[in-house]
């Protein structure tokens, strides 16, 4: 079950810190590892990575093939049904139109002293993108890390995922073409972050690293900060809920488990101001559990690392109206299926009816 807490009771700010303390790494002996795969790229280049991406992912690669042609990224694509492709069209749009709008200016001014200062910004000249391709596909990934590098007018921008069996996923290879990849590589892991890192006979480095991965991908992106930029050291996936109540039980329980699915090690929390309600929330992530196809995945994580934490009172904080939710739900659930998250886009076709 998952942890039940009062922020009213006495000890809530120990069990409370304690709960956001526990280690949910999956492997303490992590770092050590790519340690040594990147110190072995670094040292080996394209044999390196060659070697890695046979034992860990597809055993038919070469030096030769790492590379993955517009053809065939072009007759992947070719592949997601017309749905699909359009929702992820929609979606690049509005992440374009975002990421237009956030766009900062230079600054050039002279003081009241007459000393004149200023900042001007500059796109990196190549970036690399992490895509993950293991459990799930993650298209809308690519649009994310992929059409802000677009917008800032960065010139090079080289994307990795790594391909199980040599598979290329269609709806992560149409992705890349809607957002403008520069150079796919079919390779993933410690490896592929230390060869964008430093480059190898084949790959040439790039200036910054962005992109999700799991623990492997995390623990090089830190090791090689420094060497390139990067965005962040991601962790195990996590979302905290906050809902009075006057929100349905159901929408709330999908809205915990649309995170619960990613990973065992992945953190649900629900902040709420009423313990009926927060009850009757309980009950239904239950119920929705049986509705999953991850469900296995989404129970052990709820149950080792979810929580409801009851509070006195709070004030709304995110809206979305009806009318947004029509015009944006649709191909949010479209991508959610598409990319075999359920309860992503469960949490969104409730609240449409569906």
């Amino acid at each position: 079950m998952p942890l039940r807490l009062d922020a009213s009771a006495p000890g809530f700010e120990e069990e409370f810190s304690a709960f956001l303390g526990r280690n949910r790494d999956t492997d303490e002996n992590v770092d050590r590892v790519v340690a040594g795969i990147v110190a072995d790229v670094r040292a080996r280049g394209d044999a390196a990575v060659v070697d890695y991406t046979a034992r860990f992912d597809w055993d038919g690669i070469t030096a030769a093939n790492m590379r993955i042609s517009e053809a065939e990224r072009d007759a992947a694509a070719a592949q997601v049904p017309a749905v699909q492709r359009e929702a992820l069209a929609f979606a690049a749009r509005r992440i374009e139109t975002f990421h237009r709008a956030l766009m900062p200016s230079d600054v050039d001014f002279t003081d009241s002293t007459g000393t004149r200062l200023g900042a001007r910004y500059r796109p990196v000249d190549a970036a690399g993108v992490y895509v993950p391709g293991g459990t799930a596909a993650y298209p809308s990934s690519v649009l994310m890390n992929i059409v802000p590098a677009k917008v800032a007018g960065v010139g090079r921008i080289v994307m990795v995922v790594p391909t199980p069996g040599g598979t290329l996923n269609p709806l992560v290879m149409l992705a890349a073409e809607i957002a403008g990849a520069d150079e796919i590589w079919r390779i993933g892991g410690a490896q592929a972050v230390a060869a964008l890192a430093y480059g190898t006979e084949s790959i040439r480095p790039v200036d910054k690293i962005t992109g999700p991965g799991n623990a492997y991908v995390a623990a090089a992106k830190r090791r090689v900060f420094g060497q390139v930029g990067i965005d962040l050291i991601a962790g195990p996936s996590e979302i905290l809920v906050v809902a009075d109540r006057h929100n349905d039980p159901r929408w709330i329980a999908a809205d915990l488990l649309s995170q619960a699915e990613h990973d065992p090690s992945s953190q649900s929390v629900l902040i709420a101001d009423d313990a009926a309600f927060a009850d009757a929330v309980m009950r239904a992530v239950e119920a929705e559990l049986k509705t999953l196809a991850r469900a296995d995945i989404a129970a052990a994580s709820w149950r080792d690392n979810g929580a409801v934490i009851l509070v006195p009172d709070f004030s709304a904080l995110v809206a979305c109206t009806p009318q947004s939710l029509a015009a944006l739900g649709p191909s949010a659930v479209a991508l959610a299926d598409a990319e075999g998250l359920g309860a992503h886009g469960r949490s969104v076709s409730l609240r449409l009816g569906r």
